[in-house]
């Protein structure tokens, strides 16, 4: 049973080309001359990993694009919550102008009411 798992699991590495790109990232790596400091990170490069200063730099590219978003994230929200107390006084402002309307066109009724009731006496 244990062979079994062996070479099913061999078979899928064969199947998805795994067995083929490590066998041509070992030859590459056997074929050099000066034989790198790192044969991992060779080999890694061979199957087109980053290096690991590439992968640092990356790290460091996605912090700081990290503190970068919460700072637009913040800043957004705050703009946000402005527009909303804009909203809401530009609200209280015209309603206070609609009372007012209201109320002069009542005064202007009246006084209009006034007029004809003392004109037609």
């Amino acid at each position: 049973e244990k062979e079994a798992k062996k070479e099913a699991f061999r078979k899928y590495l064969e199947s998805s080309g795994v067995l083929e790109a490590l066998t041509k990232g070992l030859v590459a790596l056997y074929e050099q001359n000066d034989k790198p400091s790192s044969a991992i990170e060779f080999v890694q490069q061979k199957l087109g990993g980053p290096t690991v200063s590439e992968y640092e730099k990356l790290q460091a590219e996605i912090s700081d694009l990290q503190i970068r978003y919460d700072e637009l994230s913040m800043s957004h929200q705050d703009k946000c919550r402005e527009l909303e107390e804009l909203k809401k006084s530009h609200t209280a402002a015209t309603s206070r102008e609609t009372i007012d309307d209201e109320s002069s066109k009542d005064d202007e009724v009246s006084v209009q009411s006034n007029f004809t009731q003392s004109y037609t006496k």
